[in-house]
């Protein structure tokens, strides 16, 4: 048999091409991703990388890699796909040279972009990850200038000799805490509290209410509360409750009535004559025998889920919020396994229903108390957590994989997962809105998973201080607690001295204190300016005293060692910083590198915010790099740009930034006006204008010579006439410092 040759080969594929049926219906689309931005924060770079589209429709990229072309070096990316048909549904996300490495869109499995095909001119023009320039700025909140301190009342401090930690104990210590004098730096600096359960219940923990408008009787009165929640906001500091509306105990009264078939409370829980036989996300029985039925309880047989379907139930638990913001006057809630308040079908957690339920629930609280906080408790992926700090649910909710990701990086002695969980996360919220924290009271302490280590547990506090977010301390760890393994071990009372009981109490305590009590104390730490107590009452110290740490755009910084993360925090003209080696060993010759969005070329002062009166100069390059950075073994430096030394003028010794920052509006969509943020790096000719779809130039709501720092401006919906514009799109234009910058507003009226 004879082989073909490539020429007949050819012209039998042109043969069937001939003969095989077009589809006429078939369309094109064409994928434009806009990566300027990742380029200026450094993330990407159009000499070495690339761009591609991964789909439905390709194979998620593997069948075939699908890169997108710039061709006029604009660093806008596009390809045109042909094959698509009118009314198909596609998903899709961008990646970085072809990588699932965190790097690519929205990380995380179901976080696609999603398309539906039209007849003619489908074009997908995005900003890679929805990030425009001006994106690092955004609305904040009294919680965003906080501290907080997670307390176990039970274990804190014990008044009344009993053993048990109370408030009047509590009260005592609160100076410990924050003594309401803000030129003083002997106190730690919180201000602001998180209570673990405090109602009356069955366990030592709490998490099991019987009576959600009560005190535990252990701790105290109502009035002994009111007392320690008087206390505390006269020094200042915000107190929030832990709040389980998820289930409540099987000794509570309403489960009681319940399983005694009281008419009025039987569908407070859910029942069922058989056992479904369904298990729990981590394989657990979720339904549970009694006299009269199985019933439905997540964790456990002693926590029974409340029946959100019940509205009554949904109304009783609505109303004791209220109470406690409205009579008592709590700031807010930590709420306990928000993941799971509504099931449907097989779905046991992060349910449709759910969504709806944190929905209502925000609207209730707010209408009550409009600064009140809603931190939840979302012990799962990034990619999860964000479906419950979206559409007006949570205010915001702990993150646990970049908790990981820090106590990973101190253990490891690696910053490059850090580094990019940091910035991913960072990214996908809503601006600053996420709580940081290393541990809690569920987890292995601080310095049990470093390996006992003091100096890897200064490090990670440093990292997560100093980092964007709001910072949840968990008592003890300032001062070096350890526990590992049952929650009782990890909840121990807190060590105060280095005598009988850590000083705890004058009884015997409900749970030995730890064996480490001697040496790690707030006596004897307190004594020793090199403790691991006073290296957090200076984080802190520095933290408050910094409107950029608490406040501030994040910026990452790329390090020539891959042990060292650095980054720059900016807010309202202030330029802060921060610099740690999570390395066992110094390192010396850093370069760290930025770009025009973090550092201006110049020989630049920095102050120590760390060691009082410590500067160090450096030298920011054409590259925007800085050179010749040593750090020891396990530091962290953190340093404020105080003024130009000499080179390129800044404007009158201004911290260097690269340009104006334009926030977005709130609210938006608005109506009948919106506030619209901007900061200025330097003073500057400013013309902040509204266009509409067209490109029409309606009104301009600033303008002028302005100062540099934090503005704000106004627009109230109307024209340079005053008449009122119609609903629908319109751009914020700001020009400023030879840059402009655009932010798409909607107006519904």
């Amino acid at each position: 048999m004879k082989h073909r040759t490539g020429r007949a080969l050819a012209v039998l594929a042109v043969a069937a091409a001939i003969m095989a049926p077009i589809d006429l219906s078939a369309v094109p689309v064409t994928f434009q991703v806009r990566m300027s931005y990742q380029a200026e924060l450094g993330r990407f770079d159009p000499e070495s990388d690339f761009v591609d589209v991964a789909g439905s429709f390709n194979g998620w990229g593997t069948d075939p890699l699908t890169p997108l072309h710039d061709a006029d070096g604009d660093t806008v990316y596009a390809v045109t796909l042909d094959g698509f048909s009118p009314d198909e549904q596609i998903e899709f996300k961008f990646r970085i040279d072809g990588q699932w490495d965190g790097t690519e869109e929205f990380p995380g499995v179901g976080n696609n972009r999603s398309y539906t095909v039209l007849e003619s001119g489908n074009i997908v023009d995005v900003w890679y990850d929805d990030l425009e320039p001006g994106a690092n700025s955004g609305e904040l909140y009294w919680w965003n200038d906080r501290v907080f301190y997670e307390i176990f009342v039970r274990s804190f401090s014990d008044d009344d000799g009993d053993g048990i930690g109370d408030f009047t104990g509590l009260t005592r210590k609160l100076d410990y805490l924050n003594d309401g004098d803000p030129a003083t730096t002997d106190d730690l600096g919180i201000t602001g509290i998180w209570l673990m359960p405090i109602h009356d219940s069955p366990s030592y923990h709490g998490y099991d209410a019987v009576d959600y408008r009560s005190i535990h009787p252990d701790y105290g009165t109502m009035a002994d509360f009111q007392t320690f929640l008087d206390a505390a906001h006269a020094r200042g500091i915000k107190v929030i409750i832990d709040f389980v509306m998820n289930h409540c105990s099987n000794a509570h009264p309403w489960f009681q009535a319940s399983a005694a078939g009281d008419p009025s409370y039987r569908d407070w829980f859910r029942w069922s004559q058989n056992d479904p036989g369904q298990t729990g996300p981590w394989g657990q029985q979720v339904w549970h025998w009694n006299a009269s039925g199985w019933f439905y309880g997540l964790f456990w047989s002693g926590m029974p889920d409340l029946d959100y379907e019940t509205q009554a139930v949904k109304d009783e638990m609505f109303d004791t919020a209220a109470w406690w913001l409205d009579s008592v006057g709590v700031d807010g809630f930590r709420l306990d396994a928000v993941l799971y308040i509504r099931e449907e079908g097989d779905q046991l957690q992060n349910t449709p229903a759910t969504f709806a339920f944190w929905e209502d629930y925000t609207a209730h609280v707010k209408a009550v108390a409009p600064g009140v906080l809603s931190v939840g408790e979302a012990w799962t992926s990034t990619s999860t957590v964000l479906q419950y700090v979206t559409n007006d649910r949570l205010d915001f909710c702990f993150e646990f994989d970049l908790a990981y990701a820090i106590l990973g990086a101190a253990a490891g002695g690696d910053a490059e997962w850090l580094e990019s969980k940091a910035g991913q996360v960072y990214d996908l919220y809503p601006f600053l809105q996420y709580g940081t924290f290393l541990t809690n009271h569920d987890q292995d302490r601080v310095m049990n998973a470093l390996g006992f280590d003091e100096g890897k547990a200064r490090l990670a506090a440093g990292i997560y201080l100093t980092q964007p977010g709001i910072p949840f301390v968990y008592y003890g760890e300032e001062i070096g607690m350890v526990g590992s393994g049952a929650h009782e071990y990890i909840r121990t009372p807190m060590q105060w001295t280095d005598g009988a009981n850590a000083g705890f109490t004058s009884g015997t305590p409900w749970q030995a204190v730890n064996g480490n009590y001697e040496q790690y104390n707030v006596q004897t730490e307190e004594q020793d300016p090199g403790s691991l107590l006073e290296w957090y009452k200076l984080l802190i110290g520095a933290r408050n005293g910094s409107a950029a740490l608490r406040r501030g755009a994040y910026w990452p910084l790329a390090a020539s060692a891959s042990p060292v993360l650095a980054f720059v925090r900016t807010y309202a003209g202030e330029t802060v910083l921060c610099m740690a080696n999570t390395a066992d060993h110094a390192l010396a010759s850093i370069t760290l590198t930025g770009s025009a969005a973090t550092l201006e070329p110049g020989e630049m002062r920095l102050a120590n915010l760390l060691v009082s009166g410590d500067t160090l100069d450096v030298a920011v390059g054409s590259a925007y790099e800085i050179a010749g950075i040593s750090l020891d073994a396990y530091e962290v430096a953190v340093y404020r740009f105080a003024g130009e030394v000499t080179g390129v003028e800044t404007g009158g010794g201004l911290p260097p930034c690269a340009g104006p920052r334009l926030g977005r509006n709130y609210p938006n969509p608005f109506n009948p006006s919106t506030t619209i943020t901007f900061e200025l790096p330097r003073d500057a000719r400013v013309d902040l204008s509204i266009y509409d779809v067209r490109g029409g130039h309606v009104r301009t709501v600033a303008g002028g010579l302005l100062a540099a720092g934090h503005r704000e401006a106004r627009w109230d919906g109307r024209d340079e006439a005053g008449n009122a514009v119609n609903s629908g799109v319109y751009f914020c234009r700001l020009t400023a410092c030879d840059r402009t910058l655009t932010r798409k507003l909607v107006l519904l009226r």
